[in-house]
């Protein structure tokens, strides 16, 4: 309760210091909507990222040539249309007419390809398409060009963005920049632009509504794709506490809270004036290791943890006791996706039995090593979710080191390759929103094994890089489910991460909004004021 006190005070110190109360009253209302995120935006390139906050702002300010209906199928969005020719080995991609940078500058194909150059090594799917490509070119300002060198019939979706690192075009001045470095100027071409001169690190940022985005005709609004109507001037969002959000959303100071607390909820459930969705998205909990370094190089010492993690401890943290708002017995795939399994799931169904697994960590190697485990202070599920898994490492007799920090420097030591004790880490816990499908194996960032991927601290599998390669290969439904079975035998063996649940994440908002698209992440376009 004494933390719970503190955050309120800070928070009324922020709101007197006049963050938030400009915006609560007055004709500039009308036309601005007001958001407070999961935690602040720091990280402004989407590329080099799939932080939350980063990507939500990101289908603010930049699009996609492909987009993510309702229904998981990839939509044209930049692009017109595509022909295919040569037996699936040419792909040529028109875009449609009017688009244009936040620099008033056309986008021409040309930034297209440099930018699909650069996001390629983050974005997995992506990743794949450019190994089997063996030409992209650019015949003229509106025409981009695969040649591959077998085909790949997953293109689209390969491009619309599966997971957290966005898919955004950019121009090619900033695409030429490394993918592993934040471009110095935020320029995009969505319905949105991102106010630099308004952004204070910590409280605000602001986006304007760009008057030269001209929305994709026709179709209806999907996660991403679909036309993106901007119907606010100004979209602003501030970073609060959740006691300090439940408060403002309450008394109309804020329009929006992106996810409410479980044990907030019932704080504007009951408010007339505001709109509960209780099951607005899930998202999956994962135990994530740095495998660069021990004690987690050694897949055996993975292996013996997953006797320690305890599923319906780990949810309940976050979501509460109400199973109805979680689900454990959870592998790779979200429950009710179609790649989803319980093969193998016994490991995490049998009763935790902490004194066994303290003797197998023991026997595989475990020398009684510092394990340095990040819990961010500001994001408050991933903190419960860390505090969880770094509780029950210890009840398996491992030397926890809990390190709480905010979620900006949580992201810049997960990316860091030194060592744990040079602004690194051994192990932290995040979730993976199902929303953007990571519900099969090229969506889903904590599955590539490719030695490459920071979220899951460098995992390196030679046997699920081969299962997820053969699901690329075939476009049948039923090989893709055998496949998907195989890759979970291969999760228990090799541990590049440990599932630690799925609940539904819960959105409030002001009644006098509509159109808030529900199952997925915060999307701004298409969403009025009644």
């Amino acid at each position: 309760m004494r933390r719970r006190d503190l955050l309120k005070t800070a928070a009324a110190a922020t709101l007197t210091a006049g963050v938030a109360p400009r915006l609560g009253r007055g004709a500039d209302r009308a036309k601005t909507l007001v958001f407070v995120p999961t935690s602040d935006l720091t990280i402004l390139d989407p590329v080099v990222t799939g932080a939350r906050p980063t990507r939500n702002s990101a289908y603010l300010v930049f699009d996609t040539l492909y987009g993510i209906d309702t229904e998981w199928k990839a939509q044209p969005q930049m692009v017109a249309g595509h022909t295919v020719e040569e037996d699936g080995l040419t792909w040529t991609l028109k875009l449609r007419d009017g688009l244009r940078f936040h620099d008033n500058e056309p986008v021409l194909a040309r930034d297209v390809v440099a930018s699909i150059r650069r996001f390629a090594p983050r974005v997995i799917f992506a990743n794949a398409l450019m190994e089997t490509t063996d030409e992209l070119s650019a015949p003229d300002d509106r025409t981009v060009r695969f040649r591959l060198k077998r085909p790949f019939p997953h293109l689209p979706e390969a491009l619309a963005g599966p997971g957290g690192n966005v898919p955004a075009i950019m121009p090619e001045r900033l695409a030429a920049e490394s993918p592993f470095k934040p471009v110095a100027e935020v320029v995009g071409s969505g319905p949105y632009r991102f106010l630099k001169d308004e952004h204070v690190s910590g409280a605000r940022a602001v986006f304007e509504r760009f008057a030269e985005y001209q929305p994709r005709a026709g179709g209806s609004v999907g996660f991403t794709a679909g036309p993106k109507v901007a119907h606010f001037e100004r979209v602003e969002w501030l970073t609060l506490d959740p006691f300090s959000a439940s408060a403002a959303l309450r008394r109309g100071e804020i329009d929006w809270w992106e996810l409410a607390p479980r044990d907030l909820v019932d704080q504007v459930s009951g408010d007339p004036n505001i709109t509960v969705v209780s099951h607005f998205a899930t998202a999956n909990g994962i135990m994530t290791f740095n495998q660069r370094y021990p004690p987690f190089d050694n897949p055996a010492i993975r292996r013996a943890l997953l006797g320690a993690v305890d599923q319906a401890e780990a949810m309940s943290a976050i979501a509460g006791s109400a199973r109805n708002n979680w689900r454990d017995d959870v592998g790779l795939f979200g429950t009710g996706s179609p790649f989803a399994t319980d093969v193998g799931i016994e490991v995490l169904r049998s009763p935790r039995d902490y004194a066994a697994v303290k003797r197998a960590l023991a026997e595989d190697g475990y020398k009684g090593e510092k394990i340095v485990v990040m819990a961010p202070t500001d994001v408050r599920e991933l903190g419960d979710l860390t505090r969880t898994g770094a509780e029950q490492l210890r009840c398996a007799g491992m030397n926890v080191d809990l390190l709480e920090i905010d979620f900006a420097n949580v992201v810049r030591r997960r990316n860091n390759q030194g060592p744990p004790d040079k602004s690194s880490h051994n192990m932290f816990c995040t979730l993976i929103d199902r929303s953007l499908p990571n519900v099969h194996p090229f969506g889903n960032l904590a599955i590539r094994t490719d030695g490459k991927e920071p979220i899951n601290g460098w995992a390196n599998s030679p046997r699920i890089e081969e299962l997820r390669a053969q699901w690329l290969d075939t476009a049948d439904l039923e090989q893709q489910k055998r496949i998907s079975v195989e890759l979970q035998k291969q999760l228990w063996i090799d541990v590049p991460f440990i599932p630690m649940g799925e609940y539904w994440q819960a959105t409030a908002y002001r009644k006098d909004l509509t159109d808030v698209l529900p199952g997925c992440f915060a999307v701004f376009y298409g969403v009025r004021r009644a």
